[in-house]
């Protein structure tokens, strides 16, 4: 499972966020509050839903499933003139990410550990202090086996 590298140029994203930890998963209650207002944003850019993970600093340093970080469920949008109610904006810096596809359902995390624990530690690459995320297009299929997404993980050269 060997990602491909590319370089994402800055993004603007339209979304709601919310404060969880891997131990206290509120994935499912975030998705379930932005779902039925995403047709508020109008000035989106395809269709392509991101699931984003803000962490802080020294979150790999010591991992703690008890650690928390901020989660997004977004749109990327051309501006931000016109934001609904309740949801914010957020500037994706752009940068070097390792893109992974991930098969099958999002509660299956073999992928992530394929990344963290195998890939990342024999790559020549280190992660860079960037959002994380999920990039949810058209084959994305929620709590499908055959679903599929892309992970896109920051990363810089050691």
């Amino acid at each position: 499972m060997n990602p491909r590298i590319e370089t994402l140029a800055e993004k603007k994203l339209i979304g709601k966020r919310i404060q969880m930890s891997l131990a206290n998963n509120k994935t499912r209650e975030l998705w379930q509050r932005f779902m039925p207002r995403r047709k508020e944003i109008q000035n989106n850019i395809g269709f392509d839903l991101y699931s984003m993970q803000v962490y802080d600093a020294l979150y790999f340093d010591n991992f703690n499933p008890n650690a928390t970080f901020e989660k997004w469920a977004a749109i990327e949008v051309s501006h931000f003139n016109t934001v609904p109610n309740e949801m914010e904006t957020f500037t994706l810096a752009g940068g070097r990410y390792a893109v992974f596809i991930h098969k099958g359902s999002n509660t299956d995390n073999k992928t992530f550990r394929y990344i963290f624990e195998t890939w990342l530690p024999d790559s020549e690459y280190i992660l860079d202090h960037r959002p994380h995320f999920e990039l949810l297009g058209a084959k994305y299929k929620k709590d499908d086996p055959n679903s599929e997404e892309e992970i896109w993980i920051p990363i810089k050269l050691k």
